[in-house]
């Protein structure tokens, strides 16, 4: 018996996380990033609205009037902050070594990344999502630096490789999908 309960809760466990890790994202986000998956720039854009959207979220909370269940709610945006954060950096991790042309979305990204930490700083300390915060800020940070290195990356490999007329397409973050 102890066996069965044991094998159980070892089956259940990855599908608990994982679902925690998915509710982040509502069913349209999930959408939409199917739908800009090949199209490496229009997904850094939208994981940008996505964030920004919560971030706007913590700061009418943060600056409105105390509402009960407040703290919960920061924490929980806090926690999808730091969840689409972590997606987007590995997305990035991907994109940087197949030298995707993200040349005109990592600005916006950077200049976003800067805009969030100031955002999540904003809410008072509080038990309640302080340690959320701490991880929304590290995953912040961590697309930062990555978005910093990539623009260098990107600026070099582009000038030492650049798009013919026949790689535009297949380089850039807006391919022709008619092809």
């Amino acid at each position: 018996m102890r066996l069965c309960v044991l094998l159980l809760l070892l089956t259940l466990t990855p599908a608990l996380h994982a679902q925690g890790h998915e509710n982040a994202l509502s069913d349209a986000e999930v959408e939409i990033l199917r739908d800009t998956a090949p199209l490496p720039a229009d997904r850094v854009q939208a994981f940008i609205r996505f964030i920004d959207d919560r971030t706007k979220t913590i700061q009418t909370l943060a600056n409105g009037p105390r509402k009960p269940g407040c703290e919960e709610d920061i924490h929980d945006l806090m926690e999808q902050v730091a969840s689409i954060a972590d997606d987007l950096d590995d997305n990035l991790d991907d994109y940087g070594p197949r030298h995707r042309d993200l040349r005109r979305v990592l600005p916006k990204l950077v200049a976003a990344t800067e805009r969030w930490s100031s955002t999540l700083r904003t809410p008072a300390d509080h038990e309640a999502y302080n340690v959320q915060r701490k991880l929304a800020l590290e995953a912040v940070r961590d697309i930062h630096d990555e978005a910093v290195r990539l623009v260098e990356e990107q600026k070099t490999w582009f000038h030492d490789h650049p798009p013919g007329k026949e790689d535009k397409d297949s380089t850039s973050g807006h391919a022709n999908l008619e092809k």
